[in-house]
């Protein structure tokens, strides 16, 4: 119950002290910070009743003034006041953008959103933003560049300076901070030094710093009545000479607008000095654009007021009195100024699905720390999109252009002094980069005389422009050539048209260059043509061609690489064969520092061609910088130990392993250990028990070998390492015996077969022989049977049936033996010899033996 008390009191109490105070808990405060000259978004967030949208009127007022600035309703052109013309601009729902903010923006801005139709609901749709406005410093009071004073007087230097935050002001003198003391007073605007001493003469600076910049002003104080270099300097004048600088310029960085001092004092005698100033070496009276701003003392002393970007450089002071040679000293200006955008081309154009680039360049001194963007009047965050990066000269990488990307975009590049401002709108377009759809063949060869057509043709978005050349740089034959669409011909072919051409495809988005080659065939005695496009690559030892076949004659054609130091006599060449069909090869045991002259030249079954042209090219130094005795052995490395060594040796291959594989057999090893001696190649060399070795390589950029259809036998392997310039020691041999089929396998397993097979054949034989045996005495038993059934049976019918009526046999009677026979055989016994017949009473009887 006492809770239930305390609670409402609490709401009763906050209810009153709103009432009072006028305050809305969803009024939002913000506070920004801006610099002059940026953009800026002011915040405005808002409720719609019951959370519908609704028709609304958006209001921005300035603190303590009653009628808007910016009045907002939607269909309807905004209404906004002379001085916010032009810098401001609504972000819905409601927030306001406002660009290129001046001094007098600073303060409150409030906004008030009220809906159609409905009782105002401004104290709950309210929003203050607080814009701080910071400025670098600038000063509003200076001292003199120059004071005169006497020993024992007083000096005043005022120096005074405004800016966002309030600068804080600073006194040096002689690049050493001064501080107060009895006779030195530091007050808000000015310094004041009373009873001053020759030790207070020399270079003052006042330095105005805030969290936005840093500025300074410097006032040379000297003593009156010690102007004379001669009251200075006594020493100097002993005896007559050319003139010298005793004070020369210092380096001195200025920000752009102030004044820039550089001091040139010297001795002479005679004293009639003369002065003459230069910057980056040449006079500035022949500088019309420093000239007007530059003025020189009689002392000598340089000023340039007021300092533009374009003034950094060096400059130089010569001092002349017509003695001997002008004395000249030098030192260097660097004037730093707000980043500002001096490139920002518009319209440009982004390649859809490619890397594009939005152009902002900037320059800045000192760097530039950031730079802000905004695309379609609203601040573009680069961090928030995924693939954009910010470049180090102002610009924006897209890696991957997409329709998104497409817009109108702004930058403003900020250093420590702020920005020069914005740059224009950059329109910024997304369209299809060019694409070939009809390339060229590589090569086109023809007969001197004919017509030759090539195709090209490519689509983009613009429409590509579609450009023959010739890669060379030469002219195309105008009145032997033409084009249609993107083909090119050539009519009429003669020697000079052998070349390569190139078609280029080009956009406002990019430029796609294919090349070809037009091979003239003009010689019909089937010579082959000298190769064309030789190109050497070298290393400390070694040195690559590659080159491009000419017309062959018809006839396979090998080449021959001819190669001498430079400049050296003609029977120096020395010349390698090259495999056929290769049209690279490699040069090895070349002196390193060495520049060489190289050349190809091409055969078939007809003879040797032409040679191509020379190609010069310089090896580089060896891995230790040296250089070694001349090789004697060229081409392919040797196949044993060279006895001159000619270099430091690599070291061995570490853990040889052998595999078997289905395909062959594996040999793998690992670099040396130690590779301060680099490894160019390796080969493998291998044996049968005594047999010389044999190998096989050279091999490159791996550490593994695939030797296929290893006949069987015992073997050894080993491995090679080799430098440019020298050969290892070989790794430890290993041992690996690859089975196959001897001689006396085969015989044992033969003679094993035929034993198998005899065995065989014989059960056969015997099994078949039983089987014959029984067959052939069943039919003599049955064939005896029969014949004597024949004898005995008839005999028996006649005995025991007799005739009746008239000697005619009784039709339903059968004989005696018939029965017995028809018996013997239901009773499953078979008659096998018949020993007796007894004939008792006139009856006989059948004795028949069973077989069971």
């Amino acid at each position: 119950m006492i809770f239930k008390i305390l609670w409402r009191f609490l709401a009763w109490f906050m209810c009153l002290w709103a009432f009072i105070t006028g305050y809305s808990p969803r009024e939002k405060l913000h506070t920004i910070t801006s610099l002059i000259g940026e953009d800026v978004t002011l915040p405005c967030a808002f409720e719609f009743p019951d959370g519908k949208k609704v028709p609304y009127i958006v209001n921005w007022n300035r603190e303590n003034e009653k009628i808007p600035f910016f009045m907002w309703y939607d269909g309807y052109p905004p209404h906004m006041s002379e001085n916010y013309r032009g810098r401001v601009s609504l972000i819905k729902p409601a927030s306001l953008n406002l660009t290129n903010v001046q001094d007098s923006d600073q303060g409150w801005f409030i906004c008030s959103v009220f809906f159609l139709n409905r009782v105002s609901d401004m104290p709950h749709n309210t929003s203050r933003v607080q814009l701080k406005v910071h400025a670098p410093p600038q000063f509003i009071q200076k001292p003199p560049d120059v004071v005169y004073v006497k020993v024992g007087e007083s000096l005043t230097l005022s120096c005074a300076a405004t800016g966002t935050p309030e600068p804080e002001i600073t006194w040096l003198k002689d690049n050493r901070v001064l501080k107060e003391s009895i006779t030195v007073q530091i007050l808000s605007t000015k310094l004041r030094i009373t009873r001053l001493q020759e030790s207070d003469f020399g270079d003052y600076l006042c330095k105005a710093r805030n969290n936005e910049g840093t500025i300074t002003v410097a006032s040379k104080v000297i003593g009156a009545g010690n102007r004379s270099l001669l009251q200075l300097f006594p020493v100097w004048f002993k005896s007559y000479g050319r003139a010298s600088i005793t004070v020369p310029p210092r380096n001195t960085t200025k920000v752009v607008g102030q004044k820039a001092e550089f001091i040139c004092e010297a001795k002479a005698l005679p004293t009639n000095l003369t002065h003459r100033w230069f910057y980056n070496n040449i006079e500035i009276s022949q500088l019309s654009w420093l000239e007007t701003r530059t003025l020189v003392r009689r002392d000598g002393t340089l000023f340039i007021n007021p300092t533009s970007a374009e003034d950094s450089g060096k400059y130089t002071c010569e001092v002349s009195n017509g003695i001997g040679e002008p004395e000249t000293a030098s030192a260097y200006l660097s004037v730093e100024y707000p980043a500002r955008v001096v490139h920002s081309p518009s319209p440009q154009y982004l390649p859809l699905g490619n890397p594009g680039m939005v152009i902002c360049d900037v320059k800045s001194n000192p760097p530039f720390q950031f730079v802000t963007w905004t695309k379609d009047s609203t601040p573009y965050q680069v961090d928030e999109h995924h693939g954009v990066i910010s470049l180090k000269n102002g610009s924006l990488l897209i890696q991957r252009v997409s329709h998104v990307h497409q817009g109108m975009y702004r930058c403003t590049p900020y250093n420590i002094h702020g920005t020069a401002g914005t740059s224009n709108r950059m329109e910024v377009f997304v369209r299809e980069p060019p694409m070939f759809t009809i390339k060229p063949n590589g090569i086109y060869q023809s007969l001197l005389g004919s017509e030759i057509t090539i195709p090209c043709d490519g689509r983009g978005q613009p429409k590509p422009v579609i450009m023959w050349r010739r890669a060379d740089g030469g002219r195309l034959p105008r009145e032997r050539s033409s084009r249609q669409g993107g083909n090119l011909t050539i009519y009429n072919l003669q020697k000079e048209d052998h070349g390569r051409y190139e078609c280029v495809l080009e956009n406002d988005i990019a430029t796609l260059v294919t090349s070809t080659m037009i091979l003239i065939e003009m010689d019909i005695s089937g010579m082959p043509h000298a190769p064309t496009n030789v190109t050497v690559n070298t290393s400390a030892s070694a040195a690559t061609l590659s080159w491009l076949p000419a017309y062959d004659g018809r006839y396979t054609q090998s080449y021959i690489i001819c190669y001498r130091v430079a400049n050296q006599g003609a029977n120096s060449w020395r010349t390698m064969s090259v495999p056929d069909g290769a049209t690279t090869f490699t040069l090895y045991r070349l002196d390193p520092d060495t520049e060489y002259e190289f050349r190809v030249q091409s055969r078939n079954a007809f003879g040797k061609g032409m040679y191509s042209e020379v190609i010069k090219a310089k090896t580089s130094k060896d891995f230790l910088g040296n250089s070694s005795t001349p090789a004697t052995d060229y081409g392919a490395p040797p196949n044993g130990p060279v006895q001159k060594p000619l270099g430091p040796k690599p070291f061995s291959p570490e853990d040889i392993t052998i595999k078997k594989r289905a395909d062959g057999v594996l040999i793998l090893w690992k670099p040396p250990l130690d590779q301060t001696i680099p490894v160019a190649f390796y080969y493998v060399e291998y044996r049968v028990e005594s047999e010389p070795w044999k190998r096989w390589g050279p091999i490159k950029d791996r550490t593994s070998y695939l030797a296929k259809k290893v006949p069987p036998g015992t073997y050894k392997f080993r491995v090679w390492a080799y430098s440019s310039k020298e050969i290892g020691s070989p790794s430890p041999e290993i041992s690996l015996t690859i089975e196959g089929v001897s001689p006396e396998v085969t015989k044992s397993r033969a003679i094993t077969a035929g034993v198998v097979g005899g065995i065989l054949f014989l059960i056969a034989a015997i099994v078949l022989s039983v089987c014959a045996v029984k067959i052939c005495n069943k039919r003599k038993r049955r064939k005896a049977e029969k014949a004597y059934m024949m004898v005995t049976c008839p005999v028996t019918d006649a005995r025991n049936g007799g005739h009746s009526h008239g000697g005619s046999p009784s039709p339903l009677k059968k004989s005696p033996c018939h029965q017995r026979r028809t018996k013997a055989s239901e009773e499953g016994c078979t008659i096998g010899r018949y020993d007796s017949i007894a004939t008792t009473g006139g009856s006989s009887r059948l004795v028949c033996e069973r077989n069971k």
